[in-house]
């Protein structure tokens, strides 16, 4: 919402009903409290965590550079092998 609010393409229509949007929420989060501190929290957190243990810290490898090649072929042969291997 606040993207849209400070978006200088927006219309003023978009940016009117951000600014509302944004205007109930905070009232909503007001009128909702402090959080209980039960379990939920915790887990919201943990998920949090883990959701950032995903994000890799080194860039990943291109694809389709020559060792995408590579590794197909080597699977074809393996694969091949097992079958010649089993008869």
């Amino acid at each position: 919402m606040a993207a849209v609010i400070a978006d200088p393409a927006a219309t003023p229509h978009e940016k009117v009903n951000a600014e509302a949007l944004k205007g109930r929420l905070e009232r909503r989060l007001k009128e909702a409290g402090v959080p209980a501190g039960d379990w939920t929290d915790n887990a919201f957190r943990l998920g949090r965590w883990a959701g950032q243990l995903k994000k890799s810290a080194s860039p990943a490898s291109p694809k389709g550079d020559w060792t995408d090649n590579a590794h197909r072929l080597g699977k074809a042969l393996r694969q091949g092998y097992k079958r010649w291997s089993s008869e």
